[in-house]
């Protein structure tokens, strides 16, 4: 896109060099916010977007939707001011605009909460809030903290957020996280407010109140971009909804003309029948015995066990203690009692070196901070667990690591440009696929699932779920951890349920039901 000198430029954008184009929009019936019109953007070889319009009405909730990879990101980065596109343009508030920064955008009211959550992990809450837009102290070149912690209380009283602004962002758990990045959005008073998969980590009640906020939002005039994969959440809160696929937009209207399958033939291209794929695996002997397992992470003599091609889901609310239990068996943290045999041999695990070297895998909840280096390249990630294994323990071969990761890859149908691409190159779902290539590589026996399909489109989920078959299939025994109770249903043989760090149920799948599993996990019992 052309660029101009800085210009004379007045009310928000006094601060910075952003850069108002020429011309005005035509004012219409209903006063529009937003409108990106033929926005096309390349990343060398890859059309990430093509020719994309897009209209948002002030005072809405307009869901964006598709694949991963379907161009979603990228276009709310072009609006956000983090890339620049290779051609189109922006209107906002019926005014044309051109960011070559972020903080351009947010001058004129366009503030993005990122699915990776663009915080400072070392901060506190309150000084993620105001971030480079601190209440200045008494005295120069100083910061008024109690101004600051002061303000971010209030704002999360508001809202009926339960946080401690005081807080390092490090120490808390994810789902609290998610809520310290909405503060800092509503802080900054923003008229759009766009919100990449806001609920993926947040709990039922904390997803219920942050409805609650977006609607607050709408009715103060406030415009709200909503991209998630939870398709029922778009179905009950979006007035609008735009589906792209493959970097083109193929459907955009009310949402009230809309349901969920129709929105699905849209993002997918075709009617996407048997979501969850038939298993026909009989489960063989118990190749897992977890015996009273405790540790120092809440959980309390917690006992299960998994036969080999079995489907074990754990189902709890936030804060159950479920991740806390992946954790004890893989060597995260530490075990304060109980023992944990695998195939018949009882193991030592003190760290997860010596959970991989017995065959256990684990994909964490959060693969983006604690699963996969983002940076690096994939044949990296792919290989990083099995290098003994392939006889590189201390010296790597390039040239075989890349032939091993390609392999792999195939396999699984990764998408990417290649195994030397970086990961933070592939989409949500080649992202999931690249850490259970590298279990599979490691000969894992026993995999612990958490959160798999979290951030991931409806097409990449049954992608996961079929290879979750296939594991079964192959005699892994597998725990797979999820906060959504249809796919729990839809490809378990059990269900075990957790309270309060404590295994409160233990279900055959086909014999129970979902408010049977919801009963367990929230109502206490004599």
């Amino acid at each position: 896109m052309t660029t101009s000198a800085q210009s004379n430029l007045s009310g928000p954008f006094d601060s910075v060099q952003g850069r108002p184009q020429q011309g005005n929009a035509s004012k219409g019936g209903t006063r529009i916010a937003l409108r990106m019109t033929g926005i096309s953007k390349s990343f060398g070889p890859v059309q990430a977007l093509s020719d994309v319009s897009f209209t948002v009405r002030a005072g809405t909730v307009h869901a964006l939707v598709g694949e991963n990879g379907a161009g979603k990101s990228t276009l709310v980065k072009i609006l956000a001011g983090v890339y620049q596109p290779d051609k189109g343009s922006t209107e906002i508030n019926e005014k044309p605009y051109t960011f070559d920064r972020p903080d351009q955008a947010l001058a004129v009211g366009v503030s993005m909460i990122y699915q990776d959550l663009d915080l400072a992990e070392h901060l506190t809450v309150a000084e993620n809030v105001f971030l480079g837009n601190e209440p200045k102290g008494r005295l120069p070149f100083t910061v008024d903290y109690k101004a600051m912690v002061k303000r971010t209380a209030e704002l999360a009283k508001s809202f009926s957020f339960d946080i401690d602004p005081a807080a390092v962002v490090s120490q808390l758990p994810t789902g609290d996280c998610q809520v310290a990045a909405i503060i800092k959005a509503l802080a900054r008073r923003a008229s759009i407010i766009i919100m990449d998969e806001p609920t993926s980590s947040l709990s039922e009640t904390e997803v219920e109140r942050l409805f609650e906020v977006v609607r607050q939002l709408r009715e103060k005039g406030i415009s709200v971009i909503y991209i998630s994969h939870r398709l029922e959440e778009i179905i009950g809160l979006a007035d609008d909804v735009t589906v792209l696929r493959d970097g083109r937009v193929v459907h955009s209207e009310s949402v009230t003309k809309l349901d969920i399958a129709q929105i699905v033939r849209y993002m997918v291209g075709r009617e996407l029948t048997e979501f969850f794929p038939a298993r026909d695996v009989k489960p063989g002997d118990v190749r897992v015995r977890v015996d009273n397992l405790s540790s120092d992470s809440r959980i309390k003599e917690v006992s299960f066990n998994l036969a080999a091609g079995e489907i074990v889901g754990m189902a709890g609310l936030v804060g159950a203690g479920r991740t806390e239990v992946a954790r004890a068996i893989f060597g995260v943290d530490k075990k304060a009692s109980g023992s944990i045999v695998l195939d018949n041999k009882e193991l030592s695990i003190n760290s997860p070196a010596d959970a991989i070297s017995n065959g256990i895998a684990l994909l964490t909840e959060d693969r983006k901070r604690t699963g996969l280096c983002l940076g690096l390249a994939c044949s990296w990630n792919v290989t990083i667990a099995s290098l003994g294994l392939l006889g590189m323990k201390r010296i790597i071969n390039p040239a075989r690591e890349n032939k091993i990761a390609a392999d792999i890859g195939e396999q699984l149908s990764i998408k990417w440009l290649g195994p030397q691409a970086p990961v933070d190159s592939l989409s949500g779902g080649n992202q999931q696929k690249l850490l259970i290539a590298r279990w599979l590589l490691a000969k894992s026996k026993f995999m612990i699932f958490d959160e798999p399909t979290r951030g991931i489109d409806v097409g990449a989920k049954k992608e996961v779920y079929s290879l979750l078959n296939r594991l079964a299939e192959e005699g892994k025994a597998i725990l797979f951890i999820s906060s959504e109770l249809p796919e729990l249903f839809g490809i378990t043989d059990r269900i075990l349920v957790m309270r309060r760090g404590r295994l409160v149920g233990n279900l055959k799948t086909s014999e129970t039901t979902q408010e049977e599993v919801m009963h367990l996990a929230a109502v206490e019992t004599d």
